[in-house]
């Protein structure tokens, strides 16, 4: 687990799969708590849907297994709903943006001739 807050380790006692782990982390105890908690859901469930497999060695490793699948299928779907969400505001940004652009333009071609876009060479500050 990432370091949340940047506090220093610290053990926390969470119940996965009805045992008991102390995790040393970085991580607000809550949130520890909270991830433990998503394992665990997952590790139920799917033990629950292999119910009907039997007893048979290695079950249980196979359920972690497939409880980390799980999670990591709802990690990758929400990353890219996340970089799908982030890419749509960033085209209706530079859409916003040209959008202002065109404006500008508009304004600065009614600027009068009569104005200068700069001073003149020789009235610019020099070093002496």
């Amino acid at each position: 687990m990432n370091g949340q807050d940047g506090h220093s380790r610290k053990s926390v006692r969470v119940d996965i799969a009805g045992d008991e782990y102390m995790i040393r982390t970085e991580a607000d105890e809550e949130y520890t708590r909270r991830c433990a908690a998503l394992v665990d859901e997952r590790l139920t469930a799917v033990r629950e849907a292999m119910a009907g497999e039997g007893s048979v060695g290695g079950a249980h490793k196979r359920a972690g297994i497939l409880a980390a699948l799980s999670i990591a299928d709802d990690l990758l779907k929400y990353k890219a709903q996340a970089r799908a969400r982030a890419q749509e505001l960033v085209k209706r940004l530079e859409e916003a943006l040209a959008s202002d652009g065109a404006k500008s333009d508009a304004a600065s071609d009614a600027v009068p001739d009569s104005v200068p876009d700069a001073a003149p060479e020789n009235d610019a500050p020099t070093e002496d």
